[in-house]
């Protein structure tokens, strides 16, 4: 049975190979060859991905990182497309599901999105669900660093703080849309902000949202 990660990993791939390596992403600075080297690197090189959470670490996994993306692309979209080797941990069903379910998607989302004739996706209830639980769980970290109060509501009324705090900006829109905003795609994502106008301006213009 495919997963969610599954699934995401496949369309993350079909997107990378269909705009080629020099599209923008949401990442600043990153063409689809730098998201390409960054996914492939987090999965199978351990080593370097500590990188990505001990700041004394980022500059060696920057330079592996850019290792990888002197790579032919094509190659870098097979070893997404295939999955991590055996041996990793994110081989396992439920690790990668875990962990990639929402990394995937984010990450497509950033190639989607960047493109000028960018279309937004159906996202099913069950997906849309899934983003909204891990949301919940993950608001407080991704949302540490907000300058302002900061809640994140659904439509149908369910909410997470993301930051305790005064003044408070609450943020309301679908899983998939939040879950962008809240790792820090605030002008890509489809939210509508809710509270003073100086406090969403602050929120707008910061660039601490995400991990």
């Amino acid at each position: 049975m495919s997963t969610h990660a599954r699934r995401e990993r496949l369309l993350l791939a079909d997107l990378l190979e269909s705009v080629g390596p020099g599209a923008p992403t949401l990442c600043e600075g990153w063409t689809a060859r730098d998201l390409a080297a960054h996914v492939v690197v987090r999965e199978r090189r351990g080593d370097a991905a500590a990188g990505l959470v001990i700041p004394q670490l980022a500059a060696r996994l920057e330079r592996i990182r850019q290792e990888f993306a002197e790579r032919p692309y094509e190659e870098l979209i097979r070893l997404i497309r295939t999955g991590p080797p055996k041996l990793s941990p994110f081989a396992l069903k439920q690790i990668d599901e875990a962990a990639n379910s929402v990394e995937f998607f984010v990450h497509t989302e950033d190639v989607r999105r960047a493109q000028p004739d960018w279309t937004a996706r159906e996202i099913d209830p069950v997906f849309s669900d899934l983003l909204w639980k891990r949301l919940e769980k993950a608001a407080r970290v991704l949302g540490r660093k907000a300058p302002v109060g900061l809640v994140l509501r659904r439509p149908d009324g369910q909410t997470a703080v993301a930051h305790r705090g005064t003044p408070v900006v609450t943020a309301t829109g679908e899983p998939a849309e939040l879950t962008l905003f809240a790792f820090g795609r605030l002008s890509a994502a489809r939210v509508e902000l809710d509270g003073e106008q100086e406090a969403i301006g602050k929120l707008e213009t910061a660039k601490q949202l995400g991990i």
